[in-house]
């Protein structure tokens, strides 16, 4: 028998001491990107690997702002989100070849977001003949890449369009 790996997984699954606070707050400025999966930075928005992801390559589109609600983010950090949705994609399809992406936004817990006071994106790459019996059998997602890999191949491509010394 053949076992799978996602050793990242137990945390989603822990019964032990649940993290306080905002993570979407408190990761980009904890310092170490490749531990926190930080992969880009902008003046008002950053890019992060999802640690739960549905697929290698998963990551969030998030404002900087601690805010639930769209209409609530000023129109200039709104524009600056966009755009740094549509360079994710772009740069997740050059990183992995994706075919396709499920991009959504989940808006407060009802709608099913698990970070719900903190807005966000998802962008979750796509190919051809990615669903497998897997779930749908064994409920279990094969993931082929481990997420400090997935920081290596897409961080050096965010490093390029956005400048490193932006910090909060």
């Amino acid at each position: 028998m053949e076992q799978l790996w996602a050793p990242w997984r137990m945390e989603l699954i822990s019964k032990g001491e649940r993290q306080t606070g905002c993570i979407f707050c408190e990761l980009p400025r904890a310092g170490d990107d490749r531990e926190n999966l930080i992969l880009g930075r902008s003046a008002h928005t950053f890019a992060i690997l999802n640690r739960f992801p549905y697929n290698n390559g998963h990551l969030m589109v998030v404002p900087r702002a601690h805010i639930a609600e769209l209409t609530a983010l000023p129109r200039e950090e709104h524009d600056e989100l966009s755009e740094m949705l549509r360079v994710a994609v772009r740069l997740v399809g050059e990183a992995y070849g994706a075919q396709g992406y499920n991009i959504g936004m989940n808006l407060g817990r009802t709608a099913g977001a698990g970070i719900a006071d903190h807005l966000h994106w998802h962008v979750v790459p796509r190919w051809n003949g990615d669903t497998n019996f897997m779930p749908v059998l064994g409920d279990t997602k094969v993931m082929i890449e481990h997420l400090h890999a997935s920081w290596d191949r897409l961080r050096p491509s965010f490093d390029r369009e956005y400048s490193k010394g932006t910090k909060w």
